[in-house]
């Protein structure tokens, strides 16, 4: 799947890369950046899996069409999740209470 302009800048926005930073994990300059998220140029097959690549390391993941359209959103990593899973069992043990 070929990412979109505003897919990229929505997932620049979801893990809080500046667009130099993205632009030169890419490979791209933060022209052809800034241009690709604007519709103004597409960076061709090779540079767009390179930009997805580089979003997607940062905890990006896109989705494809399922009905609903294209999107992206943001994923736990490993470390993340077992950070997580830590602290699920850090109130102690699970039982009933009276709130209503």
């Amino acid at each position: 799947m070929s990412i979109t302009g505003p897919q990229s800048k929505a997932a620049r926005a979801l893990v809080q890369w500046p667009r130099d930073h993205v632009a030169r994990l890419s490979g791209l300059t933060v022209e052809q950046l800034r241009a690709f998220e604007r519709g103004r140029i597409h960076p061709g097959e090779e540079g767009a899996a390179r930009l997805r690549a580089a979003l997607e390391s940062g905890g990006a993941q896109f989705i494809d069409e399922n009905g609903a359209g294209v999107g992206v959103r943001l994923k736990f990593n490993s470390r993340d999740v077992r950070a997580l899973n830590r602290l699920e069992n850090e109130g102690g043990a699970v039982s009933d209470d009276d709130a209503s």
